[in-house]
Parts: C-alpha cells; sequence; structure tokens
C-alpha cells in the first residue's frame, strides 16, 4: 500500500492519506473498523508511519528524491536543520522532481557529458541532435544543481547553456512533466481566444482606466487588414494582464533601437523585450523588430513571437522551480 501511494505522491497530505484509507476500506470491507465514525480513521494513522518507514528505507538505499532530506539535526548531530525545515518536495505537475543518475553513469562521466554538451552549444554550427541527447543524458545532474545546490540563475545558465536554446527549454519542460507545453498551451490559447476577446471588448466599452488600456489594444488590432492566428494571440495574451489588472512595465518592455543603443533593462528579474525600428505610441505590436527574454538584466534569447516567448518564459520558470527565490 505504501509502495501504491508512492507511484503517486512521495509526501501525501493528511487528506491524500485518508483518501488512500478509505479506498482500502471499500476495496476490502473486512478491514472497516468496528466502532469507528469512518470505519478508516485508524488505517488512515497507520498508513501515515507507513510511508515515513518506506520513504526511510528508499533514502537508505539511495533514492535521491527522498534522501535529498534526510540527514537532519538528530542526537549525533544537533548543529544541522530540524527536520521539518526547507523539505524538498515535487511541485503539482512535476514528474521527474529529481531522478537518479542513468544506470552505469555517475557524477563525473556526467559532468564530461555537460562539458561536451556546452562545447557543442559554443559552436557556430551547433548539432541540436547532440545537444538533445546530451541534455537527456545529464538531465539527473541538471536537477541535482537545482534542487540540492541552491545555485543563482546567472551561474546555472553558464554552467547549462543549452537552456537558453528555445527548443531545448519547451524540451526540459517536458522532462520534468511529460508535458508538451507549447501543443497544450496554443491548443487551449486558441480555444479561448474568442471568448477572451470578447470579454475585452465588454469591458473596453465601459469607463475607467482598464476599459481604456483595452481600447487602445483592441483599436490597432482592429485596423489591421488580416488577422492571423499570432495577432489574435498576442492581443489575448497582452491583453489578459490588463484585464486582470497586472500590467507590468518591469516585465513587459519595449526598446526603439533607433532612439538608443541600449534597452533600459536595469533591474529587471524577469522580462520581455519587444524591439521595434519605429516611433509608435502603440500598446501592441504586431510586427516587431524582433522580440527577446531578459533575465538578470541580460537579453539570454531571441525568440520569434510574443506567444513563444510567453510559452519559453513559463516552461523556465518551471524547471527553475527549485531555484531559490534570491536566484530571481
Amino acid at each position: 500500500m505504501a509502495s501504491l501511494m508512492y507511484s503517486f505522491k512521495p509526501y501525501p497530505s493528511d487528506r491524500d492519506v485518508g483518501m488512500a484509507a478509505e479506498a482500502l476500506v471499500n476495496a476490502h470491507p473486512c478491514l472497516k473498523e468496528p466502532g469507528s465514525a469512518s470505519g478508516w480513521y485508524g488505517w488512515k494513522i497507520s498508513l501515515k508511519f507507513k510511508m515515513g518507514n518506506y520513504r526511510t528505507r528508499l533514502a537508505r538505499s539511495g533514492c535521491k528524491e527522498v534522501s535529498v532530506n534526510t540527514g537532519k539535526r538528530s542526537r549525533n548531530n544537533p548543529e544541522k536543520a530540524h527536520p521539518h525545515f526547507n523539505i524538498k518536495k515535487a511541485s503539482r505537475a512535476e514528474v521527474n522532481f529529481l531522478p537518479n543518475f542513468p544506470r552505469g553513469q555517475n557524477e563525473d562521466s556526467l559532468e564530461e557529458m555537460r562539458l561536451q554538451m556546452k562545447a557543442e552549444v559554443d559552436r557556430a554550427d551547433r548539432n541540436l541532435q547532440s545537444i538533445e541527447k546530451l541534455m537527456q543524458t545529464t538531465f539527473a545532474l541538471c536537477r541535482q544543481e537545482i534542487v540540492q545546490g541552491d545555485p543563482l540563475v546567472k551561474d546555472f545558465l553558464e554552467r547549462w547553456p543549452a537552456l537558453q536554446v528555445q527548443s531545448q527549454v519547451c524540451a526540459e519542460f517536458h522532462r520534468i512533466t511529460n508535458v508538451n507545453l507549447r501543443n497544450q498551451f496554443y491548443a487551449e490559447l486558441d480555444r479561448h481566444i474568442p471568448q477572451l476577446i470578447g470579454l475585452y471588448r465588454q469591458k473596453s466599452a465601459r469607463t475607467g482606466r482598464v476599459a481604456g488600456a483595452l481600447r487602445d489594444i483592441l483599436q490597432y488590432y482592429e485596423i489591421e487588414d488580416v488577422h492571423d492566428i499570432n495577432m489574435k494571440r498576442t492581443v489575448a495574451l497582452l491583453a489578459l494582464s490588463v484585464y486582470l489588472r497586472e500590467e507590468d512595465t518591469q516585465f513587459f518592455k519595449t526598446w526603439n533601437s533607433e532612439e538608443s543603443e541600449e534597452p533600459d533593462i536595469s533591474d529587471t528579474p524577469v522580462g520581455i523585450l519587444t524591439v521595434v525600428t519605429e516611433r509608435s505610441t502603440s500598446p501592441v505590436h504586431f510586427s516587431p523588430a524582433s522580440t527577446a527574454i531578459v533575465v538578470k538584466d541580460e537579453l539570454v534569447m531571441d525568440i520569434a513571437t510574443f506567444a513563444e516567448e510567453c510559452v519559453t518564459v513559463w516552461a523556465g520558470l518551471c524547471f527553475a522551480s527549485g531555484l531559490p527565490k534570491k536566484a530571481c
């Protein structure tokens, strides 16, 4: 029973354990506790202890996902942190949180592959297939550095420069969650675009700052002759933050390359930069010169469209979820 529960979640909550105990009694009515209001409360307490003992055995056998949380304060180590301090757990969508090294590989061999990957990324004619294979093999080492090493974003990207390649950002998201982010994101976004634009038009008919900002965005959208899918996605995503009153000038930035030589990206932990070549007061740009992602006041990646930038940023935030708050 503990092994089956672990396959779903290594650290189940009180509610999760209760659901497992209830399912156990429903599947085997002979186990129902007489005199108990629920009939399974005692099994719930027992399963909690069983899960703790099961995780202890896994940690001793070398399972990194639970061994990362061992070695806390004890009678022999009184100076260490208490047992409930900084517990490393998988987030809701993370399937491969902290996998073990591939069979036959160790830290030294994976480090050599990481250096090969870095050299391949630095080449002018990159072999993307080779980079993909090396990143797949060294995935466990990468996750170990994120979860256990607590690196800063800048230092982490220097060690893993392949994660500044757009295809590898989405591939890393797939390795962690087993979800094709780009396909699923665009499928759901395209399905909701008509309803979103309808909401924006209803809101823009009212008065107020938000309504005025939405009117400006929709005005530039309506005057376009052809409304292709990229334009619709840009309007839906850009206007969404305005509609939710969460627009942030530090996150969405515009740089006119004709007016200044360098963009103003100081004090920008994470942001999306739109590069234009003509003077315009438009709040939305459907055909910019280029777009880029900013991390820690540096341009780290050029992206084709605004929607692709949003996908890449969200994927990056997912696999960097193990980084400490000081990193961003």
